[in-house]
């Protein structure tokens, strides 16, 4: 016969101590620990049964063998109804009252061989399944019990010449008593030392938790300050207040790849990621490389802004620098540029205003007539090409070799001045020795 739902599921639940998908680690500790202790202490009962049935009229078997059944009813009962706070407070009932009524059913202490130590078990079990304060009310009801024992056994229990005639010998009394606290001691120790591997093997779950929480915010970390620059994403993650800054000298660059849409036509998808994300990724480290801010990418035109943090006061040398590397990847690395593409470049000064765009999918953007400026020269440069505005212009002119100024009309700016950058000025003995100093040779 195979086993219907519901009995494969009451099997599995008492298979698993009745534990819930959506218990934390502490209430799961709990069921398997009470579940445990339920076990043992039948397995022990089970083993008094058997002796005191062997010992034949002098002990009863039954008191055991009953408290054994209304042990495992509770459990069964436990594991139908899943009410765990019900079973946890009855269970613990029936470890505490359970030996006090066999010890009354046998007689005195001595008679029953101290079995009100098993009642021991109710306070520690209270110290595991509730808690240190909760299980001081069941620790006294346990002395209550052993006080209230102690006055009937003193005031109440029959001299020794009026006792029954199937009074159990002395010898199998002292066996008890050593049967009773190696039992019961067994049980605690078994039960703490069990409780106490659960609760590692709680802690190091948690560690790999923590440990793996820490590896994915870094991994968050990285992810946001790819997006954004470090300042905004550090006041981005302390308020989720709108971010929108003004920057009154900032230097955007442009750089559009000439043609793309052509080349792309008669490629694979895969093909023109890869050959994007090879140029792209190269054009990243060169912003890492000179302290700049890469804003984003729009299909195939990269835009990267310089002056929007502190780490980098010479941003507009940094912004012409990195525009003479990239345009020297791409006509010298083709490891890089395998389908030799070329990018026009334009270069643009002043103020913008930048912030986050959005609340999921937040972007960093900048704003303003700067940006215009730059990408409209970029539209009106040729392949190869790096042009700057003037206000650009004047900040470099001292240290970078321009071509004469040219005209362009510009949609919606009108006709404009730019500047064609070259490239480093080499550098002039007067300015590069000092009195005293040598001159250094230029590298090869």
């Amino acid at each position: 016969m195979t086993a219907t739902p519901a009995s494969a599921s009451f099997l599995d639940r008492l298979r698993t101590a009745g534990v819930e998908p959506g218990d934390s680690e502490e209430q799961r500790l709990n069921k398997s620990l009470l579940m445990f202790a339920t076990g043992l202490i039948s397995v022990a009962s089970m083993l008094w049964v058997a002796i005191y049935w062997a010992l034949g009229p002098e002990v009863s078997s039954t008191p055991p063998l009953a408290f054994e059944l209304v042990l495992v009813g509770n459990l069964l009962l436990y594991i139908a109804t899943r009410n765990f706070d019900f079973f946890r407070v009855t269970q613990l009932a029936l470890f505490l009252f359970g030996p006090f009524a066999m010890q009354w059913g046998m007689g005195t202490f001595i008679d029953s061989s101290g079995i009100v130590l098993w009642g021991l078990l109710a306070p520690v079990g209270a110290i595991l399944f509730f808690g240190v304060r909760e299980s001081i009310a069941w620790f006294f009801a346990w002395v209550f019990m052993i006080l209230m024992s102690g006055f009937f056994d003193f005031y109440l229990a029959p001299p020794v010449n009026a006792r029954l005639p199937f009074a159990v010998p002395v010898q199998t009394v002292v066996v008890f008593f050593a049967l009773n606290f190696v039992a019961v001691a067994t049980i605690i120790y078994l039960l703490l030392r069990y409780s106490i591997q659960e609760k590692q093997k709680i802690q190091a779950r948690l560690q790999e938790a923590h440990v793996a929480l820490e590896a994915e915010q870094e991994r968050s970390e990285r992810l946001l300050l790819n997006i954004l620059p470090s300042p905004v994403a550090e006041r981005l993650k302390a308020s989720d207040q709108t971010i929108a800054d003004g920057f009154a000298d900032v230097t955007v660059m442009f750089a559009d790849i000439v043609e793309f849409t052509r080349m792309a036509a008669h490629m694979s998808p895969e093909e023109v990621f890869a050959m994007l994300n090879r140029v792209f990724s190269a054009f990243d480290e060169l912003a890492e490389k000179f302290g700049l801010e890469r804003i984003k990418t729009i299909g195939d035109a990269y835009m990267v802004a310089g002056g929007l943090n502190q780490n980098n006061a010479c941003h507009s040398e940094a912004i012409a620098d990195m525009a003479i590397a990239m345009r020297d990847l791409l006509q010298r690395d083709f490891s890089i540029n395998a389908t030799k593409l070329q990018a026009r470049i334009g270069i643009g000064s002043g103020p913008v205003v930048a912030g986050v765009v959005g609340k999921k999918k937040f972007i960093y953007d900048v704003w303003g007539d700067t940006v215009n400026i730059a990408s409209r020269v970029t539209s009106e440069g040729s392949p190869g090409m790096i042009q700057c505005d003037v206000p650009t212009w004047e900040r470099l002119r001292d240290r970078f070799e321009f071509m004469d100024p040219r005209t362009l009309h510009l949609k919606g700016k009108g006709d404009m001045t730019v500047y064609r950058l070259l490239g480093r000025k080499a550098p002039s003995v007067s300015a590069a020795s000092a009195p005293g100093e040598s001159t250094p040779v230029p590298a090869r």
